[in-house]
């Protein structure tokens, strides 16, 4: 018997109306899948990526880049909502600096830079620092695999990402800014919209003839983080780790990465449909549709927040898959009862 069926005689036998637990059950079946082999418990671990990114200086954005080195700073102390999130549930993580620009590291050391460049003027990056990005997501995974973790959730931080993934997908798709871009951490500022939106298109022609590859795209109008998650996910594929996507960011980074390796598309989960526009073309890319995902809530915060609250859920059903009652015990109880009721 497959993986696949004992996985789904696993769940049928639950003694609970047929797919009463929708997508619960579905994701789960994948799980099983991705490990290869039924596991009786989900062993999650969090990753956050977190990096600057040069194009702020183009008034994309209203805060400070000082907000990621500082933000990071209160996810180690606990002090950040994704801490909250993770601490309250259990759930151990991991904040990895791939490009912070500060002097200091924060959490794992893991820079290719201190910060991207300004992609309107230069490539955002170098390709040894995008292998270097690349390289540390891998190895984080290859690590929580190492660490007996079996299933991950990726969150980033970094002031301006949203652009850089904006542009990404624009690149990726020629699905026009207009129709990806949204106010990311800005509260509704139709100025920052129009600003981004200009910045993309612009970006993304000034290097178009040089991008040819989904590498290129990251390298000239992505960011660290983005390369990071990317990695990460393709070496998930290669770990047999299921992993769970947050937002728009690591829906983006998904997209690339299954460009790059389709396979990958069996690996990724869905958590929640972010508030930017472009999150429906990012999960489309990675041949993840609406339906798919479970969390409607409005959320644009970022850090892996919606992912952590996803994987709540999966740990939640994976528990239950093992220990709820069986259809069979529970129809040879009817029968029993019936008999001592005459």
């Amino acid at each position: 018997m497959s993986i696949e069926e004992r996985a789904n005689r696993l769940i049928d036998e639950m003694a609970i109306p047929k797919n009463s637990l929708g997508l619960l059950e579905k994701q789960t079946k994948k799980i099983f899948c991705c490990w290869g082999k039924m596991q009786t418990e989900i062993r999650p671990l969090h990753l956050i990526f977190a990096a600057d990114n040069g194009v702020v200086v183009e008034s994309v954005v209203k805060q400070s880049q000082e907000i990621t080195y500082l933000q990071a700073k209160n996810m180690i102390a606990g002090r950040a909502t994704i801490s909250c999130f993770c601490q309250s549930n259990n759930i151990p993580y991991k904040v990895i600096d791939v490009g912070i620009r500060n002097k200091n590291s924060v959490g794992i050391n893991r820079k290719a830079a201190y910060g991207t460049r300004n992609f309107l003027q230069e490539p955002a990056m170098s390709v040894v620092e995008f292998a270097k990005a690349f390289a540390a997501g891998k190895e984080m995974v290859r690590t929580a695999k190492q660490e007996n973790y079996n299933l991950l959730s990726f969150g980033e931080m970094g002031i301006g990402n949203t652009t850089t993934s904006s542009a990404v997908l624009y690149a990726l798709t020629d699905v026009q800014p207009e129709f990806i871009v949204g106010y990311g951490a800005n509260k509704k500022n139709p100025e920052v919209i129009k600003r981004k939106c200009e910045v993309i298109a612009k970006g993304v022609r000034l290097h178009r003839d040089e991008m040819h590859t989904v590498e290129d795209l990251i390298r000239f109008v992505g960011g660290f983080d983005i390369a990071a998650l990317c990695g990460a996910m393709i070496e998930c594929r290669q770990q047999n780790m299921p992993f769970v996507l947050d937002g728009f960011i690591t829906a983006v980074a998904f997209a690339c990465a299954v460009q790059m390796d389709a396979s990958v598309a069996d690996f990724g989960i869905a958590s929640h449909l972010s508030r930017e526009p472009g999150m429906f073309y990012a999960l489309a890319l990675g041949g993840i549709e609406s339906d798919d995902v479970p969390i409607r809530a409005d959320l644009a915060l970022g850090e892996g927040t919606g992912a952590v609250l996803f994987l709540v859920m999966l740990k939640t059903m994976m528990d239950a898959v093992w220990h709820v009652a069986k259809m069979a015990e529970l129809e040879e109880q009817v029968g029993k009862t019936v008999g001592e009721a005459l």
